[in-house]
């Protein structure tokens, strides 16, 4: 996979919103402009907006070319080093009928989100351009108060500083707590930040696993599999994959249904290592761990399968950020989780 060109103070980054439209909403208008003042201020990026990225909730539900133009235009644009996705959502995979794959190959540059935007960085990884499953403008970014400084420390580790090796390290606080959003009083609170004892948890596995980055949010996986950005079970071989949940919490059984759809295809045999992040708001955070066993242990007989849980990625805060296609490595002595590579050059 095609590795991005690294971020450099001054350089011009691009604010899509592929999935939903709230960022254009008035009630959410100063999340936005939060988030795109910190890009600018704390990280010295000069930021655009993509012509239909504010045009509300309605328009872009109903105007799925719309979004995915913002997004090829972005791409095309030779000024634009990087694209970040203002919030998460549903339905991104209405966009995969609209998406240019030649014209993300021929101009590959940072693009980072997550939640629904797993579908986007399909899409990536199918132009064979390494993305970023990290920070949004409306969540990370627009922090309450202030940016978390263990984001910020990946945003400056991956993006704009990499290294040859580079650890992904437990946070020591956490939090899922929820003040509304169209409050814009609410951002001037820090939201209440609970202590994890825990660190990363290792359920089963022993040795070192490597292998390349691959995964994002399962609650997405049902809407993909089948089309034409799902790996084929042999794309999976030598892989890690990383799973997290969304705020919406899915029931452990549907965990366990996806998941067995995975050993199914066949995908449960071919990875080498499993990442799983925190649950938001640690709910079924010992139930999912039971399915994780149940499935991958148990029923589909790989019980040496390395599986660190509590990774601080995806739907709680702080996060890190995950790039895809990286060489990674799960060291099942010490519970730890490294990058092996740059992402970016």
């Amino acid at each position: 996979m095609t590795k991005p060109p690294r971020l450099v103070q001054g350089d011009t980054v691009a604010i899509v919103s592929l999935s939903s439209g709230i960022g254009g909403d008035v009630a959410f208008a100063h999340r936005y402009e939060i988030g795109k003042k910190r890009l600018e201020t704390e990280f010295g990026l000069n930021v655009v907006t993509m012509p239909n990225a504010l045009k509300g909730i309605e328009y872009l539900d109903n105007n799925p070319k719309a979004r995915a133009d913002d997004l090829i235009d972005a791409f095309k644009d030779k000024t634009i080093k990087a694209i970040i996705c203002m919030i998460g959502g549903d339905d991104t995979i209405r966009l995969l009928e609209h998406i240019d794959f030649d014209v993300i190959k021929s101009n590959p540059k940072i693009f980072m989100g997550y939640s629904d935007t797993t579908t986007n960085h399909f899409m990536m990884r199918k132009a064979g351009v390494v993305s970023f499953y990290g920070p949004s403008i409306l969540a990370e970014f627009a922090e309450n108060v202030a940016m978390h400084d263990y984001t910020k420390h990946y945003i400056h580790n991956i993006l704009f500083q990499p290294s040859n090796e580079l650890p992904i390290n437990p946070s020591p606080l956490w939090t899922s707590e929820h003040l509304e959003w169209t409050n814009k009083e609410n951002s001037n609170i820090a939201r209440q930040m609970a202590k994890d004892d825990r660190g990363f948890e290792l359920l089963q596995g022993r040795g070192i696993a490597r292998g390349r980055l691959l995964g994002g949010c399962i609650d997405v996986f049902p809407m993909i599999i089948g089309t034409k950005i799902w790996p084929s079970p042999d794309e999976w071989r030598d892989t890690i994959l990383f799973i997290e949940t969304s705020e919406e919490c899915p029931q452990p059984k549907d965990i366990k249904y996806i998941l067995r759809g995975l050993a199914a295809q066949g995908i449960i045999n071919r990875i080498n290592g499993i990442v799983v992040g925190k649950p938001a708001n640690e709910k079924y955070y010992d139930e999912y761990k039971e399915v994780l066993l149940q499935v991958i242990g148990k029923e589909s007989g790989r019980c040496e399968l390395p599986i660190l849980y509590n990774v601080n990625f995806g739907h709680t805060a702080p996060i890190c950020i995950l790039p895809y296609g990286i060489n990674a490595e799960i060291d099942c002595g010490c519970g730890s989780l490294y990058l092996l590579e740059p992402a970016v050059v």
